[in-house]
């Protein structure tokens, strides 16, 4: 995967301070995949012509208003469409909209997960800070 300057830092920066996440390096996708409890939720890599993506799992309806407003969001590649969808990262997508995708995927997973596992992230999160 060919770094993406603009945005590898952002994407980091702003998965990093969100509770109970972590992420790996999937060899055979050539993708770093980022991960809520053990449910993924969005994964950095690249089309197969070497575009530059950020694959983040959405509400369908909020995926659909996104795909409709900007040219560079596109349904999830390689993924399920109605829930998954590509950003463009070399295209004209806003910082804030970049940020805002990364935390409602990330938002959208984490409401799905067990309250018991939801439960661990939260007590994790005060310990940290106490």
């Amino acid at each position: 995967m060919k770094p993406c300057e603009k945005w590898d830092e952002l994407i980091e920066k702003t998965v990093s301070i969100l509770p109970g996440t972590s992420r790996d390096y999937q060899h055979e996708w050539d993708a770093v995949r980022y991960f809520v409890g053990d449910v993924m939720f969005a994964m950095r890599g690249e089309n197969k012509v070497g575009d530059s993506l950020l694959t983040v799992k959405l509400p369908p309806g909020d995926g659909e208003i996104l795909r409709s407003r900007y040219l560079d969001i596109i349904p999830g590649y390689y993924m399920n469409k109605q829930h998954w969808n590509s950003i463009m990262l070399d295209g004209n997508v806003p910082e804030a909209v970049l940020i805002d995708c990364i935390q409602l995927a990330y938002q959208t997973v984490l409401k799905k997960l067990t309250k018991k596992k939801q439960r661990e992230i939260e007590e994790s999160t005060s310990v940290s800070k106490g």
